[in-house]
Parts: C-alpha cells; sequence; structure tokens
C-alpha cells in the first residue's frame, strides 16, 4: 500500500468519501484538473478541515444553501487571521452540505505557492493561485469560487482593525458581469481571533519577499467562528464607468458587513 493510499484509509471516514464521491468533477487520466485538483487529496484535506471545523473551531454555518447548485459563483467574504483558515471552513461548508453540495475553489495569495509543498497541497485541495486569469477561466467552466477582495491587506490586519473591512478591488465584480456570475456574500467572525497580530514588520516582510511579517503568538487559537451567508446577488453585464462598478463593489461590501455585524451580534463568548 503507497503513502497516499495508507494515509487515505486512515483519515477519510467512509461517509465523506462517498460525500466528496458525489461531486463530480472532470479530471484528465491522471486524476487531476487543469489547476491541480486531485480527488483523493480533496478528500484527505476535507478530513483535516472537518477536525477543524467541528472540534476546534466548532463553526455555526447559516445560509449555507443560498449558494446556487450550479452554475458560476463569487462567494466574497472578509479576510483575516494571517492563515486562509477562513477560506478552508467555508469551503467545507458547501462541500458538506446535504443538498447539492459543491466543492469551490478559492482564490490563494501569490506567496502560498512559493513555500515548498505548500502549494502542490493547496493546489491538490481545490486551490488556485489568485490571478484574473485562472478566476475567469473557472467561472467560464461554471465553477464555485471563494474570493476575498481585500486580499492582503485583509489576512493581514492587525487585532485592533478587526472586523473593519480594508478596501475591496472591483476584478472580481468585472468578472461577475462579464461572466454572469452570482455574486454571495459572507460574513465570517471568529477568524479574527485566532491569530491576534499587534505588529506587522514591514521591512523584514520585505526582506524575506512576504505579504506580512506580524508580531503574533505562535500558536492558533480555538475561537468559535461563525459563517453568515447572505442572499445572491447578480449584477448586468451593461458598460457602465468604473465608478458605477465601485458602486456595485461597494454595495457587496455593504452586505457583508450587515453578515459581520449579525455575527458579531450573535456571538455569546470567543472560545
Amino acid at each position: 500500500m503507497g503513502l497516499t493510499s495508507y494515509l487515505r484509509s486512515k483519515l477519510v471516514s467512509p461517509d465523506l468519501g462517498r460525500q466528496i464521491d458525489r461531486i463530480r468533477k472532470p479530471i484528465g487520466s491522471l486524476g487531476y484538473d487543469p489547476w491541480g485538483y486531485n480527488e483523493d487529496g480533496m478528500k484527505m484535506g476535507l478530513s483535516v478541515a472537518r477536525q477543524l471545523y467541528e472540534k476546534y473551531f466548532r463553526v455555526e454555518t447559516t445560509g449555507i444553501d443560498k449558494i446556487p447548485a450550479e452554475g458560476p459563483v463569487l462567494i466574497v467574504a472578509n479576510h483575516s487571521g494571517q492563515l486562509p483558515i477562513d477560506g478552508l471552513l467555508i469551503g467545507y461548508a458547501l462541500a458538506t452540505r446535504e443538498n447539492s453540495p459543491r466543492i469551490p475553489r478559492a482564490m490563494i495569495e501569490r506567496f502560498f505557492p512559493t513555500v515548498p509543498y505548500l502549494g502542490n497541497l493547496l493546489n491538490e485541495f481545490g486551490a488556485v493561485l489568485g490571478d484574473p486569469t485562472n478566476c475567469a477561466k473557472i467561472l467560464a467552466n461554471g465553477e464555485a469560487v471563494i474570493v476575498f477582495p481585500e486580499g492582503v491587506r485583509g489576512s493581514g490586519k492587525l487585532y485592533r482593525d478587526r472586523y473593519q473591512l480594508k478596501r475591496f478591488g472591483n476584478g472580481f465584480m468585472h468578472l461577475a458581469m462579464k461572466y454572469n456570475a452570482a455574486i454571495v456574500p459572507v460574513g465570517v467572525v471568529g477568524c479574527e481571533e485566532t491569530i491576534p497580530a499587534i505588529a506587522n514588520i514591514k521591512p523584514l516582510a520585505r526582506m524575506l519577499g512576504i505579504p506580512y511579517a506580524p508580531i503574533a503568538l505562535p500558536v492558533v487559537f480555538p475561537a468559535k467562528v461563525l459563517l453568515n451567508v447572505g442572499d445572491a446577488m447578480r449584477f448586468d453585464d451593461r458598460d457602465i464607468p468604473e465608478e458605477q462598478v465601485t458602486e456595485r463593489v461597494e454595495h457587496v461590501k455593504a452586505a457583508i458587513n450587515e453578515l459581520i455585524d449579525k455575527g458579531l451580534s450573535a456571538r455569546k463568548r470567543l472560545f
């Protein structure tokens, strides 16, 4: 028995294996799609994600069925916590929902694929380099994509700035308009407390070639996470000035803010 087969037999429960088998994705003869997705890798990744989702972060998700069952979708969420934990939890919630589960692709920062082994591993789990061309091709393929318009501005924010949305780029809106993709806002509460950073050493980050160098304890705290999924939004593909595109982006941002406020109001404890 090879290492992959051994790990799969130990990590992947029969029910989770059957769940992933329900979600068919076109893959090549070697078991991979053009972006590196691999079904066996996904099964092992979701097995680890299950432990984090159910036991460590004890995630509560509302509205996951609002994500359309088919067609191109952009799942747009606030970003935080230094590591892409939020994307992992959203992806698990969608892949394991009872009705019409989907395996979304997550757009990741350019830094992660440069880390030895990590890039290939994330690709097998469905993650894709956060490039507009990649996102466009995936939407054209009718898939669901998790995007964080704040980018590193969000993931690297300091604890004092928690739950304050940073500037959104307009790229995701242009893609949604072009490919007639539904936009589903998600408010994530809890990831801000997983790896709270008190400062960012920018000179060190530049020297190391990484997005940020946070001063934080080397531990991921088991903060309770709430995921609130909002109603799907659609925008037509009219030829409009960039100012109006920005207005649409601000509309999505406002929806995410409302979902964050909902989660903060419902949260009874940090851990």
